[in-house]
């Protein structure tokens, strides 16, 4: 299973850094500089960057921002890893390489730029929702996965008890 995991993984910050150089050459920038572009009446293409936690927590661009959450992110990381050499479900083995995959593909945003690229930003009128990217994405997908996969095992673990049957 840790292959499948490490695939996704890959897969991810492959597909992660793609889309945000591919954002930053549409802009023509080379770092992170605010810029905003409307692309549908609830979907902007923006360009901007992340110093903080997830949606902008800690967004102060204080100078420790980004080495402390890359410490955080790797520690983070190096245990999710662990975990996946012990599961025995594809299904949670994909979880875990999602999440693997989004936090290395942030990491990679704060080493290099000092910050996280996001780029699509929905609205609905005036209600909008933080700024986001793939990695981002593939992080809450794997964890609604990891979710589905709990629920799921619960699930074919409850049998119903017939009349007769001993306990466990």
């Amino acid at each position: 299973m840790i292959g499948r995991g490490i695939a996704a993984a890959l897969a991810v910050i492959g597909l992660d850094q793609l889309s945000k150089f591919l954002v930053l050459a549409h802009f023509g920038e080379h770092g992170c500089i605010d810029r905003r572009e409307p692309v549908t009446g609830f979907l902007e293409l923006v360009l901007t960057c992340n110093r903080g936690m997830s949606f902008g927590l800690f967004n102060n661009g204080a100078g420790l921002s980004a080495p402390l959450f890359s410490l955080g992110a790797a520690a983070v990381v190096v245990l999710l890893v662990l975990w996946l050499s012990r599961v025995n479900s594809e299904l949670l083995a994909l979880a875990i390489g999602l999440i693997i995959g989004g936090a290395v593909g942030n990491v990679i945003d704060r080493v290099r730029l000092g910050g996280v690229v996001d780029f699509l930003y929905f609205h609905l009128g005036a209600w909008y929702w933080p700024a986001f990217n793939l990695a981002d994405s593939a992080i809450c997908i794997g964890v609604a996965m990891m979710l589905l996969e709990g629920l799921l095992s619960r699930r074919q673990g409850l049998e119903p008890r017939r009349e007769g049957d001993e306990l466990p």
